[in-house]
């Protein structure tokens, strides 16, 4: 009786999870808002440069990051910014993951674009089990940063 307690417990940490979106390409922000929501879960909010990602911080516990933003290739600081001074779970979706193939401090990882909604859910769901400490399978499109 315990277990389904903390599984419950856990299921629901789970849900509670809120996504932030870091994406200047209004149309790509727009699909992932849809999706994560899709999901039963909350949206923190959409930034499409850096001011806007660390105003919405603090209200995220995930955060899906592009490289190249409105203010130019500003992703890999906001991402590094928002895992370490906010505890975000950071992975980078981009069409340039060369960028950050060395891997980015605090940061989980990268996806290449374009990003299938069902890949979407799957890292959602990776991220969210990793915050709460429940195991996980690594999506198989990304690269986990060492």
């Amino acid at each position: 009786m315990a277990t389904n307690v903390v599984r419950r417990w856990q299921r629901d940490d789970l849900m509670k999870q809120r996504v932030l979106i870091v994406e200047d390409e209004f149309l790509i922000a727009l699909d992932l808002e849809a999706t994560v929501e899709g999901m039963g879960m909350q949206v923190a909010g959409l930034a499409n440069d850096r001011e806007q990602a660390l105003r919405l911080a603090p209200l995220a516990d995930i955060a899906f990051v592009d490289v190249n933003l409105a203010d130019g290739p500003t992703g890999p600081e906001i991402g590094r910014r928002l895992a370490q001074e906010h505890g975000i779970a950071v992975v980078f979706m981009t069409g340039n993951p060369e960028v950050v193939a060395d891997g980015v401090k605090g940061a989980v990882g990268v996806v290449q674009k374009p990003v299938m909604p069902s890949v979407v859910e799957q890292l959602v769901k990776y991220l969210a089990a990793r915050r709460v400490g429940m195991f996980a399978v690594v999506p198989s499109q990304m690269t986990v940063f060492t």
